[in-house]
């Protein structure tokens, strides 16, 4: 794997974002920039799969986190507080005023990552002081991108704290396995290895109950087109307007398949293996009203769909769900793999 490094430009207080291009022996490319760890192209058989921009005015006005590593905490927090060793936590209120998402207002993909060069593949390090967003400890995190000869996009997370805290990492990457400016991919086909998930309000927050896919739209073991049941008259999709939801993939630390996708035009299919034990499956239902995207193609609504591994939404202040605790001390591991491939 080859590893090139170029200038992408300065966030608008002046600081430099690197990108880095990580490209194997058949020619698949992966564009990583030092802004939010973000996925900005990944590129199998000439057509790039992910959506991004062109440049940081873009990136900066961004709100759907396209391509981005997002943390302290991954997805929804009910109320934004949660209990930890006998304490109450007041976090950020960045979702509706009332929820939280995605680490806060200074999350992991607003922060310029320091980049360093591996024998094997790109790290990617960050730190979020004691107290900011409200979550206790000194944390850093880092992830390692691979991109293997088999074209499949190796994601390897580690974090640690000087304090109790919370810690659910993810990418946030939008895929349209037809390219990004092929419109809309509700004729995309979608596989979720999951029997149940969890029930989520309008707000898409769980409150503990997992549900069985049987019978309803959320039944993707078998393959479906994406938009086949996204608008049908029924509550979960009326809450996210279409799929925005976490499906029970399987025991947390063991790597699964959780997921596959297919294009309609592209012949290109994509697998999804990870060790955490939810998995979002998030249609792209509000992406229109971000910025022009790359090559000056615009985001319309549903132009990308996001497949983020995780701990549940909510875990902390649910006692039936995995804890995304990490103890003073200790080391969090996590590893997803997206896997690319010629139907």
């Amino acid at each position: 794997m080859e590893i090139l490094k170029k200038d992408f430009g300065k966030t608008s207080t002046g600081k430099a974002v690197e990108l880095y291009e990580l490209k194997n022996s058949v020619g698949t490319t992966a564009k990583i920039l030092t802004y939010g760890a973000r996925l900005q192209s990944w590129i199998f058989n000439g057509v790039d799969v992910v959506l991004g921009y062109d440049n940081m005015t873009a990136y900066e006005k961004d709100q759907a986190y396209i391509g981005a590593i997002v943390g302290r905490c991954a997805n929804r927090i009910g109320g934004a507080k949660f209990e930890l060793g006998g304490k109450i936590y007041n976090i950020d209120k960045n979702d509706g005023g009332k929820n939280h998402l995605h680490g806060g207002f200074n999350g992991f993909e607003k922060k310029i990552w320091a980049a360093g060069i591996l024998n094997d593949g790109l790290k990617l390090s960050v730190e979020s002081p004691d107290g900011e967003g409200g979550y206790p400890g000194n944390f850093k995190a880092s992830v390692i991108y691979r991109l293997t000869e088999d074209n499949a996009l190796e994601i390897e997370y580690s974090a640690t704290s000087d304090a109790d805290t919370l810690c659910n990492l993810t990418n946030h990457t939008y895929f349209n396995l037809d390219g990004f400016n092929s419109g809309d991919i509700l004729q995309q086909k979608i596989q979720i290895l999951a029997d149940s998930y969890t029930w989520a309000n309008s707000e898409s927050v769980p409150d503990g109950r997992i549900l069985p896919v049987d019978n309803t739209p959320m039944d993707l073991r078998e393959f479906h087109k994406i938009g086949e049941h996204i608008d049908d008259d029924f509550d979960e999709l009326n809450f996210g307007q279409g799929y925005d939801h976490n499906f029970c993939i399987g025991k947390l630390g063991e790597l699964k398949k959780a997921a596959v996708a297919e294009g309609a035009t592209s012949g290109i299919k994509l697998e999804v293996f990870t060790t955490a034990p939810g998995l979002q499956f998030y249609a792209g239902n509000f992406l229109n009203g971000n910025p022009t995207g790359k090559g000056g193609v615009e985001i319309v609504r549903r132009a990308g769909f996001a497949l983020e591994s995780q701990f549940y939404p909510n875990a902390i202040n649910l006692p039936n769900f995995d804890k995304p605790i990490l103890k003073s001390g200790e080391i969090f591991t996590s590893k997803t793999i997206y896997k690319l491939s010629a139907k």
